[in-house]
């Protein structure tokens, strides 16, 4: 029989993380070790549980989802992160993804996306919501700073949109060399 994936589920809404759980609850290969409404009690939970997966809110008392997932990353280094967050924006998402975590699912796109999303991460693979599809967040991207880029899993939208617009983009992670051109 396959394991199960220990899931710890962290938002500080009551009624969206009854959703999240409820609807992971449906599946099979999933289980819920855990639920929290903080992020120094998610850091606390994900040291003590080392969940397979944590789904993780950005918007937290105490401590917000992307500091918390980067403390998480020191004491549950195993355990993979999904962002499920009513923030949008580009800086955020960017944000996010940089602390570790391999997914970022809208709250407003969870009904659609949250599974592909899980199941994406549990495998390794990087997923960003289709309503993110509008921000340049495609293989370029995280190719510059790692070898997620034949590990992501996209969307169909975002499939179309990747094969559409092909392009030269640089990359630039010192200030200096930026305004310099080159």
């Amino acid at each position: 029989m396959e394991r199960s994936n220990r899931v710890l589920v962290v938002d500080d809404s009551e009624p969206f993380r009854n959703f999240i759980c409820s609807s992971l609850r449906k599946r099979a290969g999933l289980q819920i070790i855990g639920e929290v409404s903080d992020g120094l009690e998610a850091v606390r939970k994900a040291e003590e549980l080392q969940p397979d997966l944590i789904v993780l809110d950005i918007g937290l008392p105490s401590l917000n989802g992307i500091e918390a997932a980067r403390r998480i990353c020191k004491v549950s280094a195993m355990s993979r992160i999904l962002f499920v967050s009513q923030e949008f924006s580009s800086d955020v998402v960017r944000e996010a993804l940089g602390t570790g975590a391999r997914g970022y699912v809208l709250k407003a796109d969870a009904g659609k996306d949250l599974f592909e999303g899980l199941h994406a991460v549990l495998r390794g693979e990087l997923f960003i919501s289709n309503s993110c599809s509008d921000h340049d967040f495609g293989k370029a991207h995280w190719a510059a700073s790692s070898d997620l880029q034949s590990h992501i899993a996209y969307t169909p939208l975002q499939e179309q949109l990747q094969s559409a617009h092909r392009q030269e983009v640089r990359f630039y992670f010192d200030e200096e060399r930026s305004l310099r051109g080159g």
